[in-house]
């Protein structure tokens, strides 16, 4: 998992060079087509990856995005109207029945599909009408990490293409130097402060409650923390009356319209006795987990989830698991 992580930023590098002009041109094919929705069918990892893609669509391009579960096709056949609608499918293996199933329906019906795959000859892939791929190499660990963030580097990149924003296509180049440098970041005060810890609150918003969710399952997958994740804007809805002393929360503060509000909230649960690990740029004064800021403040949420898989792996191994086997998991899971 470890080595996987450190691996990431490469992978980013690879995945520009050699499968960006076809993310370019599938964006163009969208353009054309004049697509109006989009849903995105995924599952674990690759769903919270899909959700941050879904995010940018609906916030900066007003493209209505849901993620569409795949029993609605495999179990009940629903007639999914797929006039100009696109289907984009998010997979590191491509394997499951499910995923596999839902896009042949929906390719057959005549939506615009595609896979965002690590295995371009996987029945995913042969089932969607264009594939992406991940370029991110083999990856052995059951913890997905850098397939994880290949497919947010993709996604990114497929944004900016179809939103023909300059500004962000300007600063991808460069990402891959940031997520290196992120990977050494210092999380190690989230080690000790979670080390003993049975629950756990990972809150972000916007785009960043997609990192949350990516993070809460990895706390649970390798560490074996019972962790869950919430928007800053939900959780004062009822998960806040679960806060006591030393409960601990990991809040997510990006740059971005959110991060006021998000810091306010952590300093809240700190006057309420949490235990608060706040993930924010060192202009935060009281941030306990360093932010590599990008050149684009929309990247900031894939620097913090490069800064955090090192740390997780280590806090796994300082609680006795063995990150690279975890109980009752394995590297593909076939749903149906």
């Amino acid at each position: 998992m470890l080595l996987e992580t450190k691996a990431a930023p490469a992978g980013v590098e690879r995945l520009f060079a050699r499968s960006g002009d076809v993310i370019d041109a599938f964006a163009q094919v969208l353009i054309d087509a004049k697509v109006r929705a989009a849903v995105t069918v995924a599952r674990g990892s690759s769903d919270h990856a899909a959700s941050h893609l879904n995010y940018l669509l609906m916030s900066r391009m007003g493209l209505l995005v849901t993620s569409l579960p795949p029993s609605v096709i495999t179990l009940h056949h629903a007639p999914i109207n797929v006039e100009g609608l696109a289907a984009l499918s998010f997979s590191q293996s491509g394997q499951s029945p499910d995923l596999v199933q839902t896009m042949s329906a929906l390719a057959a019906r005549g939506a615009v599909t595609a896979a965002f795959v690590n295995d371009t000859y996987s029945p995913l892939a042969k089932a969607s009408h264009h594939v992406i791929d991940l370029q991110a190499g083999a990856e052995q660990s059951v913890a997905a990490t850098k397939s994880f963030i290949a497919q947010l580097a993709a996604g990114l990149r497929l944004y900016a293409a179809w939103a023909n924003d300059g500004d962000l296509r300007a600063a991808l180049p460069s990402f891959p130097e940031t997520l290196a440098v992120a990977a050494e970041g210092d999380w190690s005060p989230a080690v000790e402060a979670l080390r003993d810890a049975d629950r756990l609150f990972v809150i972000g918003r916007g785009a960043s409650l997609a990192i949350a969710a990516e993070m809460a399952l990895k706390f649970k997958e390798v560490c074996g923390i019972q962790a869950e994740a919430f928007s800053a804007a939900e959780v004062k809805h009822g998960p806040m009356a679960l806060i006591e002393a030393g409960y601990p929360v990991l809040v997510l503060a990006p740059r971005g319209p959110g991060q006021a509000e998000l810091v306010a909230l952590a300093e809240d649960l700190r006057g309420r006795g949490a235990r608060v690990l706040l993930a924010a740029a060192s202009s935060q004064s009281r941030a306990e987990l360093p932010v590599v800021s990008a050149t684009h403040d929309v990247l900031d949420t894939v620097s913090i989830v490069q800064s955090f898989y090192p740390m997780v792996e280590s806090l796994a191994r300082a609680r006795g698991h063995d990150p690279d086997r975890p109980p009752h998991l394995n590297k593909v899971t076939k749903t149906t």
